[in-house]
């Protein structure tokens, strides 16, 4: 029944980030994003991979914290609610090692949802909040709910430039520009610090 109802739903356009930079039971940084792609794309019934980009060597943040990472994102289409989606994502982060300690850390893999169709959640207020928290309180600030748009897209070049290879007109549902606009915001020396592999 549950499937029946999942296949009613419509169809989501999702972007997602994906980055690792510590190894993983599957190899190399590379290693564990091609498996979490091919893990996503292999249940077709809930999900659809739609474009992938290029991956992407970029700095550790805080810059010499680790080793760089390696970044892709990815466009995919879906059935599942937000939540169920993360909880896809998690299962596969956990299945590679993930622990999550601390904040920011060295990780085998990170999925994260960046944006879900055009929601906004949990509602505008929130999100406008935690898109002006400045970065002090970035480092200890952990929402204790789901934040659509991710509300650090418009600071992360390690996402913007693999988006805007595979989608720069997408359009930010609260800020109302596109990716192309967000990333032209960046200062070119840390665009240049991310680098097709």
């Amino acid at each position: 029944m549950a499937q029946g109802i999942l296949r009613d739903h419509k169809l989501v356009r999702s972007i997602v980030a994906l980055g690792a930079n510590l190894d993983s039971s599957v190899g190399a940084p590379i290693s564990s994003l091609t498996y979490a792609i091919d893990k996503l794309g292999s249940d077709r019934s809930d999900i659809n991979v739609k474009i992938t980009s290029k991956f992407y060597q970029t700095p550790c943040f805080p810059e010499g914290a680790g080793p760089d990472y390696v970044n892709a994102v990815i466009i995919l289409e879906t059935r599942l609610p937000p939540q169920k989606l993360l909880q896809r994502f998690h299962q596969i982060e956990s299945d590679l090692g993930r622990v999550r300690k601390v904040r920011w850390a060295g990780r085998t893999l990170d999925i994260d949802l960046i944006s879900y169709g055009n929601q906004v959640l949990p509602n505008h207020q929130t999100v406008e909040r935690w898109i002006d928290l400045d970065l002090e309180k970035q480092l200890s600030a952990v929402p204790d709910q789901l934040i659509l748009p991710h509300p650090r897209i418009q600071d992360r070049p390690f996402v913007l430039v693999p988006l805007c290879e595979i989608w720069p007109d997408w359009m930010h549902p609260l800020l109302g520009v596109t990716a192309r606009q967000l990333l032209n915001r960046i200062p070119a020396q840390e665009i240049a610090k991310v680098i097709a592999l």
